[in-house]
């Protein structure tokens, strides 16, 4: 559904579905270190880069997966020289399209 969506928003460049790329953000949870491999990563026409999650239920482990990733975006931004990164998560696939609405005019 989401590869669907992107195909046709005129805010999508491109798209992947991270597997096997090696892009993961590591996260601590219960004392340990985890890694956190988000589903799809896009590039959009205002030169984002959109981390795309898409997830069913919400646990306590995935609001920890996406505090990590929000750090992980908010220092690659203030870094530079990566582009500009956001992430969002889609908790039903109808929200897909207004997710890259969002962040593709941003």
């Amino acid at each position: 559904y989401a590869a669907n969506v992107f195909e046709k928003s005129k805010h999508v460049i491109a798209y992947a579905k991270n597997d096997h790329l090696g892009f993961q953000v590591y996260y601590l949870w219960n004392g340990g270190r985890r890694r956190f491999v988000p589903d799809f990563i896009v590039q959009l026409s205002n030169k984002n880069t959109l981390v795309l999650e898409i997830k069913g239920e919400d646990s306590e482990q995935d609001r920890a997966k996406r505090a990590a990733l929000n750090e992980w975006v908010k220092s690659v931004n203030e870094k530079g020289g990566f582009g500009t990164w956001c992430w969002d998560v889609a908790f039903e696939p109808a929200t897909i399209h207004n997710i890259i609405e969002k962040q593709g005019r941003n």
